[in-house]
């Protein structure tokens, strides 16, 4: 199968593109830069030069292909385009910078959904989209249970910019489209982590202390990139037309655990903090380090038969290479 990649040299984009390429694959993945084109070369990877606001680029791409995995998404200012990225600090008050900047990382993520739908309508040909888990958390509520595959986005959870595109795919899903969903839990885990975990490792260097908020019982998910590029793989071959999948290993760590560990591993005190003093310290980010986000991936291990397979978060903080490397600044 030729499979078009977006998001090909990111963090879980570059394992996805490995696993492809290790089932006998042939990769074309969107390339912003040559330098990035080259990269590409260098893994056996067709580039295509394009980025995510240039719709046409994105159109020719999944029509000349076989299926889609779509995992491009605008994580930081220096990714959105500058008239964007202007308004974005100009446009309003300071203190809603971020609300901004999310609404329209979520409208670019929705329009190149839109371009790449449009594409594939009627073909049967897949297209694999990714959201998070933590489109289910709500912002100040306990979860009952473990999230499942069948659970809708909450409207008030800190993810659902993000999360409320799944109503897209679905309606791709009606059109002839083989359209699925793979949910990412919060910690997507392993070497090259860009994610929440190091951020937190930096946090805890350089406020010489880890912390977590309240009595630290709330709850992550976690999986490992290698299991969740395998996930990508299954949804393309085998997924069903508007199901959604969990890439969840660990279904429920305790977040004071995770502070617990980096604590351990700095050889800092690790404290408990208010939700006030959770947004003074952890700033955009408080909202995702308060959410109690435990699921579960049930439901797809048994529709797709998919088995993580590598180490879990924890094992990971204490044997991998998270401490490895001089802390990275914040500013």
């Amino acid at each position: 199968m030729r499979v078009f990649v977006t998001g090909a040299t990111g963090f879980v984009g570059t394992a996805v593109v490995k696993e492809l390429i290790g089932a006998g694959h042939a990769v074309t993945a969107l390339a912003r830069s040559e330098a990035k084109a080259q990269a590409l070369r260098a893994k056996g990877v067709e580039p295509h030069r394009g980025d995510i606001d240039d719709l046409e680029s994105l159109r020719s791409a999944a029509a000349a292909a076989d299926g889609v995995i779509h995992l491009a998404f605008m994580h930081g200012l220096s990714q959105v385009p500058l008239p964007k990225r202007l308004r974005i600090l100009f446009g309003g008050l300071p203190t809603d910078i971020v609300s901004r900047f999310l609404a329209v990382s979520a409208e670019a993520d929705r329009c190149a959904i839109d371009a790449l739908g449009v594409a594939l309508k009627g073909s049967g040909r897949p297209l694999v989209t990714t959201f998070g888990t933590m489109g289910l958390a709500h912002a100040a509520l306990r979860a009952s249970g473990l999230a499942t595959e069948n659970d809708a986005p909450a409207t008030d959870s800190p993810g659902i910019a993000r999360a409320m595109t799944e109503e897209k795919v679905e309606a791709l899903a009606s059109l002839g489209v083989r359209a699925t969903m793979i949910r990412l839990a919060p910690s997507v885990h392993g070497d090259g982590d860009t994610g929440f975990v190091p951020q937190l490792i930096a946090i805890a260097r350089k406020k010489a202390n880890s912390a977590y908020v309240g009595d630290g019982d709330n709850r992550w998910a976690a999986v490992h990139r290698t299991d969740a590029a395998r996930l990508f793989r299954l949804a393309l071959e085998r997924g069903v037309a508007g199901a959604r999948y969990h890439a969840v290993a660990d279904e429920s760590i305790p977040f004071r655990t995770i502070a617990d560990v980096i604590g351990r591993k700095l050889d800092v005190p690790v404290a408990g903090i208010t939700a006030k003093e959770a947004s003074k310290r952890f700033s955009f980010l408080a909202p995702f380090i308060k959410a109690d986000n435990p699921a579960s991936s049930d439901l797809t291990r048994a529709q797709l038969g998919w088995q993580p397979q590598e180490q879990g978060l924890i094992a990971d903080l204490e044997h991998g290479s998270y401490f490895d490397t001089a802390p990275r600044s914040l500013s």
